[in-house]
């Protein structure tokens, strides 16, 4: 077992350093901003630009491999090879939409495209797995602030897309490829395995709201600069003094550990004084026997339960529907006449964000409070998912970027539920390769929902209004009805989704009642780290 940073202030370093991490790791968001280019330098069609949405979404869940070398590997080395799949993927993108390199074969782009949003697998479990564990107590205040940051990541690269690199697709996966790994390589020594933070530190609390009101505010400024760059254009140096305020509020987070460092509380001295390994757990069970839910799972283990797969679904269903209006973007707002698709992908990324950040601290304060089951919040969006696909479905005048952003909060939800309820079902000892199991549900619902049915049905409507051959069509399809077809199909999903999910919250709630009696996190009586 790798040894364990000691003190109070290491795990808040790493948490500080996975922000920037996790922000890179949301780099398959950054697809709709230069699938048009796909499209139109390389000529494909919507059908083939669909499915490399789905590759895009394939590679970013395919995380069953990070998920099984997490426990036998530093961090570090899970981050190097992350980094080296980014560089590797955008790089062969960049020549295909530079024109560097001529006449690319499609089978070879769209393995690229799964290498490069691959790297988001290995980010994000090297900085989720090794911040979980040295949070035990708070997993669903910590999975929130990560995968809030990942959601944001969409608005950030949004941001310098528009500002630094004036809308150009090359630059921007020249920056893919070569920034990320750059921020990777600086970061990496900070996010290791640390002695867990104490349950009993009081100054835990003002902490985590820090950095969850900086990454607010981080949010409302990138979403507000975004929108103010594209109705009213900045000047260069306006525009890269944005830049600057928005690292200054990346840079945020560290100043927890920093005020540790100046002001450090005789608590905290006490804390790192009484730790001992013996009395920490991840519910790893010493006997024999099989485990039940709140201890650890092996991965089979896991696969023989029925709250595992019904889980899966829930999930399935929210991110797959909700995942096939992303990658379609572009396309949904042209066809609905809003023709600047900025300012719709940075209300769904603000959206997604919010939903993520929100989802993970609401969930914490009623499964504690209440002791409620933090799946009753897929339920309540996916509920909401259906209103909303059918608000896209209607097209009326002025529910666009509604509709976008309600989708984007409700879409947000289910990873920052999803993330903390595996690791309270199923332990933290496998935690890594059961989440990224439950993660391909992103990339099956983005086959089965974006590429074999928005894609196909977009692709009819668009050669019935030009009277081209489907195969062949590179035409805009413009219209309500373009999507609607997808939208009520979407609709009638979520609908199954919502029983599924409360079959789940009902099956589960006795797991809850044992773990969060008292009001605050128990780890098993009889696990040992």
């Amino acid at each position: 077992m790798a040894s364990l940073k000691a003190g109070t202030r290491p795990p808040w370093v790493g948490l500080g350093a996975a922000v920037w991490v996790q922000i890179a790791s949301g780099n398959s968001y950054t697809f709709p901003l230069y699938s048009h280019s796909l499209k139109s330098v390389l000529g494909f069609n919507q059908h083939q630009l669909t499915l490399l949405g789905v590759a895009n979404d394939v590679g970013e869940n395919f995380g069953l491999l990070p998920g099984f070398v997490c426990n036998r590997l530093p961090p570090w080395v899970v981050l190097l090879i992350g980094a080296i799949a980014c560089f590797s993927g955008y790089g062969v993108l960049w020549l295909a939409v530079s024109r560097t390199v001529q006449s690319l074969p499609y089978w070879l782009l769209w393995i690229a495209l799964c290498v490069a949003t691959n790297s988001s697998a290995w980010l994000g479990t090297a900085i989720l797995v090794t911040n979980m564990r040295n949070f035990p107590a708070d997993r669903g205040t910590v999975a929130g602030i990560l995968k809030g940051y990942c959601g944001l990541s969409a608005a950030v690269f949004t941001e310098i897309y528009g500002v630094m690199l004036h809308h150009s697709s090359s630059r921007l996966l020249v920056f893919l490829s070569l920034g990320i790994p750059v921020s990777c390589f600086i970061t990496m020594y900070f996010i290791r395995p640390c002695v867990p933070a104490s349950s009993e530190d009081s100054s835990k609390r003002g902490h985590f709201m820090f950095i969850q009101a900086t990454s607010v505010a981080l949010g409302l400024y990138v979403l507000t600069t975004t929108i103010l760059n594209d109705i009213l254009p900045l000047t260069s140096k306006l525009s890269y003094s944005a830049i600057a305020v928005m690292v200054l509020l990346l840079l945020a987070p560290l100043a927890v550990p920093l005020k540790m460092t100046f002001y450090r509380s005789r608590r905290a001295v006490i804390l790192e004084s009484q730790y001992d390994p013996s009395d920490e757990g991840e519910g790893a069970v010493k006997k024999k026997r099989r485990p039940k839910r709140g201890e650890d799972f092996n991965f089979f283990e896991a696969l023989v339960k029925a709250d595992f797969w019904l889980l899966f679904l829930v999930y399935f269903v929210g991110v797959g529907t909700g995942v096939t209006v992303l990658n379609n973007m572009a396309q949904i707002g042209i066809a609905q006449g809003a023709h600047d698709t900025t300012i719709l992908m940075s209300l769904f990324s603000f959206g997604n964000f919010v939903g993520r950040l929100g989802g993970g601290a609401l969930s914490e304060h009623f499964v504690r409070s209440k002791i409620i089951p933090r799946t009753i919040w897929m339920t309540l969006t996916q509920v909401i998912m259906i209103i909303t696909y059918l608000l896209f479905a209607s097209a009326i005048d002025g529910t666009l970027y509604v509709a976008t952003s309600l989708l984007g909060i409700c879409y947000g939800v289910q990873f920052s539920i999803m993330v903390p309820t595996v690791s309270e079902l199923f332990g933290l000892k496998h935690f890594g390769l059961l989440y990224n199991f439950i993660s391909l549900g992103n990339p099956i619902g983005a086959f089965l929902f974006s590429g074999l049915l928005a894609g196909y049905i977009y692709d009819n409507e668009a050669a019935k209004q030009h009277g081209f051959d489907v195969l062949t069509s590179t035409m805009t399809c413009l219209g309500p009805d373009c999507f609607r077809l997808t939208f009520l199909i979407l609709a009638a999903v979520c609908g199954f989704g919502v029983i599924m999910s409360l079959i789940l919250t009902i099956r589960i709630k006795p797991v809850y009642e044992a773990l969060y009696a008292g009001g605050s996190f128990r780890l098993p009586q009889s696990s040992t780290r």
